[in-house]
């Protein structure tokens, strides 16, 4: 009887326990502070006053140095950082085997021109023979061929000398003009391989924008139009000149190349930075634009959201899907409406279910 006396004691005190967890845990929410915040309204645009495209910066001179042929590397004379000048020794591949068939050329060389200077010495011999009525004809047709014969293998093997000396020259890669290494892809003891870049480099100060335009609007693109170019990453707008314009799409998935040469600029822009292009002309648009501002996204990885304020008065964050950059808002392409609302500001760290005041 006591024994089932204790567990009914043990049961009840777990549950006013439990009860009174509870009651806890509803007294910190309701003293949870309320965050202040201001919304804006989701506005549509349907006339955009531009075509904007993403892009990518490069240096208008750069090159990725490669070699013909396949050995090891010797030495990289370069660190990336270094400046270096036209005909600067980079990189150093070994060249043994090409020593060994040009010592075979060489003496390839020496035979063939004995062979020619004796061919051409019975040549003249028998020319002269034969205008002394000497030789019959068929002696001297038999020594011109001898002697052309002769001839044709000397310069053949001066032209497999040159070919030897033309490899010679993939063996030390140099810089074909002057400039700043950008990358370095192999190592002292590594294999170099044809066609595989060994080392980059790149002419700094001066710098083009790679853009890539839809088939819906190529049309209007014409060579020499000034555009705006926003970077990104430091937040700098610079002007420039369109300068090229593909006319296929063949290798480009449905989207022309469209080059555009930047003005000089003090802002610290680098090669591989990422851009909008933004062309003076009326974006052709089928249906109305859902735009925000760029400072109003939350990112998390790869996931990009805005804060709305729930029926409740509370935070709730909201996953979109976005489109392209008009200068400082972004187009939304779902997850949000128009005439809905979202947040822009709040004086506290906004969190999903954050109680929140509207200013």
């Amino acid at each position: 009887m006591k024994k089932h006396t204790y567990i009914i004691t043990v049961i009840i005190g777990s549950i006013f326990m439990a009860s009174c967890g509870s009651d806890d845990k509803k007294e910190v929410a309701d003293n949870a502070p309320t965050i202040s915040v201001k919304v804006n309204q989701v506005a549509a645009n349907s006339n955009n006053p531009f075509l904007s495209v993403s892009g990518k910066i490069q240096a208008s001179n750069s090159a990725e140095l490669s070699t013909r042929l396949m050995g090891y590397i010797n030495k990289v004379h370069v660190n990336v950082g270094d400046k270096v000048g036209k005909g600067q020794l980079l990189v150093s591949i070994n060249n043994s085997d090409l020593q060994a068939k040009r010592a075979q050329v060489t003496a390839g060389i020496t035979e063939a021109t004995a062979a020619f200077n004796n061919a051409e010495k019975d040549y003249n011999r028998f020319k002269n023979l034969f205008a002394d009525n000497s030789a019959s004809q068929k002696e001297l047709d038999d020594m011109t061929a001898h002697f052309q014969m002769a001839k044709a293998r000397l310069e053949a093997a001066n032209q497999m000398k040159n070919e030897i000396n033309a490899q010679f020259a993939y063996s030390n890669i140099t810089a074909p003009f002057s400039g700043i290494v950008t990358s370095k892809n192999v190592e002292e003891g590594n294999m170099a391989n044809p066609g595989v870049p060994l080392i980059s480099i790149e002419t700094p100060g001066h710098f083009e924008v790679i853009a890539m335009v839809p088939e819906t609007e190529i049309s209007e693109i014409e060579k020499g139009i000034m555009v705006e170019v926003l970077v990104k990453s430091i937040n700098k707008t610079i002007t420039g000149k369109v300068i090229e314009v593909s006319t296929s799409a063949k290798n480009t998935g449905g989207q022309y190349l469209v080059k555009i040469d930047l003005d000089k600029t003090d802002a610290n822009i680098l090669s591989g930075m990422f851009t909008t292009v933004q062309f003076p002309l009326e974006r052709k648009a089928t249906s109305e634009l859902v735009l925000i501002p760029i400072d109003a996204i939350i990112t998390n990885g790869q996931l990009s959201g805005v804060y709305t304020v729930s029926q409740t008065n509370t935070a709730l964050l909201r996953w979109l899907r976005l489109g392209r950059t008009y200068g400082t808002q972004v187009e939304v392409l779902s997850g949000l409406n128009t005439d809905e609302s979202y947040i822009v500001s709040a004086e506290g760290k906004l969190f999903n279910g954050a109680k929140v005041s509207i200013q």
